[in-house]
């Protein structure tokens, strides 16, 4: 039963539901407790120790009821047709295969036993596509024995007495190709069904967001939804305090403090505490034609790190450069860039003239804890650059990080001044998928934890 509870614990985590090998051993021990007899009590042990949310419960009862399903083989034994009982005759034409007699007999739960333990043997659990259905099937019908049926299915037509047991063998193999069929979807909707979703979405992390590559509309929400997802890891990661209470280094000095009120006597230990600030965050977006999406998904992705950002200020320019907060958060992100096409979208891009507006109003909320977060292609129309103000972002800010969608072979070719920008970045880096974005913006969170 253990290798059993194994696969179903396979089975939930893809279903994205998380079980640690801590939670693995307590369900374990929890069923070992309660017994298997009782179906609602052993699955109320495993959801117990298991679902950790009201989301998680909803995926565990579709991963139980479809794992434990094992009254999935209902093959009415081919003895019950017109061709009449199976006769002794035919026993001992069969005794050579026991899925044979099984499957004349009507013995059911036999068959599932069969099915379960050759499945086991053909690694139908490792299913991960779904074109993998149609070879996996033949390889379970193989272990189970369904060679020698129509072994015994050719031999039986060589003689007219037994043309009754070949019709009904051969029924049988049609119905039981129909139940392995089952069963391997079965096993792919447990295993695979998120393999399919993860390979798109590995595709998406990966396709270029500039003009060039483009968006599909089709793709859009699925790629919004993504970066949301990838947010959240980050989130998860980074927000929680990282500390060592009651462990690590002893804080003499705090705990001598302390213990004044005890006579000098160290009753309240004090470890040393290690904590990680938030990142303070300006984000300044082109949303030109060329990067309006690239766009869009960093914004996504920053506002979506609420939990670790402790300031978030964001600003688009095209011609001119305006304030984006108040319509983030008026209209969410999915609709601040059209929003923001509409103030100021079709104008010619002037780096130099954003960099100008930014520095007049807006320079002061730049310091020694700020990142500050470039995202555009650097091509100004060949207006000045005003490298001047690039570099006073540079030095009152803790970091520069600049996002480019173009290769870094286009920079400094045509209108591009990216090769003259960069002087003034800690980080200039190609960002055309929200792949390399991730990795960015996880950077950028890890250089505020202290090591």
């Amino acid at each position: 039963m253990q290798h059993t509870l194994e696969q179903f614990f396979r089975a939930l985590r893809a279903a994205d539901v998380r079980v640690s090998p801590a939670e693995a051993i307590d369900a374990s021990g929890a069923v070992t407790v309660t017994g298997y007899a009782d179906r609602t009590l052993f699955k109320d042990a495993l959801c117990s120790t298991l679902a950790k949310s009201a989301d998680e419960v909803g995926r565990f009862d579709a991963v139980f009821e479809t794992f434990f399903a094992r009254d999935a083989v209902s093959m009415p034994p081919p003895s019950a047709s017109e061709q009449g009982e199976p006769s002794e005759a035919d026993m001992q034409a069969t005794e050579s295969s026991p899925l044979a007699q099984a499957v004349l007999s009507g013995d059911n739960a036999l068959i599932q036993q069969t099915m379960e333990d050759a499945a086991q043997r053909a690694g139908v659990a490792d299913i991960r596509l779904t074109t993998q259905r149609s070879r996996l099937t033949r390889r379970l019908l193989e272990e189970m024995g369904l060679e020698e049926i129509e072994r015994i299915i050719a031999n039986a037509r060589r003689f007219p007495e037994q043309q009754g047991l070949a019709d009904r063998l051969d029924q049988a193999r049609r119905d039981l190709f129909t139940e392995a069929q089952a069963y391997v979807a079965r096993q792919h909707d447990l295993y695979a069904a998120a393999s399919a979703q993860t390979l798109r979405e590995e595709r998406l992390a990966r396709k270029q967001l500039n003009a060039d590559g483009g968006v599909d509309p089709v793709d859009y929400q699925l790629m919004a939804a993504l970066v949301k997802k990838m947010a959240k890891r980050l989130a998860a990661k980074y927000s929680r305090r990282r500390h060592i209470a009651h462990k690590g280094h002893l804080d003499v000095r705090k705990t001598l403090r302390r213990s004044l009120a005890y006579g000098g006597v160290p009753f309240d230990i004090q470890f040393k505490v290690k904590k990680v600030d938030k990142p303070s965050i300006v984000a300044i977006c082109d949303v030109s034609k060329s990067v309006a999406a690239a766009a869009q998904f960093l914004l996504t992705f920053l506002y979506s790190l609420n939990e670790v950002v402790d300031r978030m200020e964001a600003f688009a320019f095209s011609g001119r450069m305006i304030s984006v907060n108040d319509i983030l958060d008026d209209h969410g992100v999915e609709q601040a860039i059209f929003r923001v096409l509409q103030e100021i979208g079709f104008q010619q891009t002037d780096y130099g003239r954003s960099l100008q507006d930014f520095s007049e109003q807006h320079l002061d909320k730049l310091d020694r804890r700020t990142t500050v977060i470039i995202l555009g292609d650097g091509r100004s129309n060949f207006a000045d650059p005003r490298l001047d103000l690039m570099r006073e972002i540079h030095d009152r800010s803790r970091a520069v990080i600049w996002l480019n969608p173009e290769p870094e072979s286009y920079w400094g070719q045509g209108d591009s001044v990216m090769n003259r920008y960069a002087r003034f970045c800690h980080v200039a880096k190609q960002c055309g998928t929200i792949e390399q974005l991730e990795r960015i913006i996880e950077d950028v969170l890890r250089s505020y934890v202290p090591h």
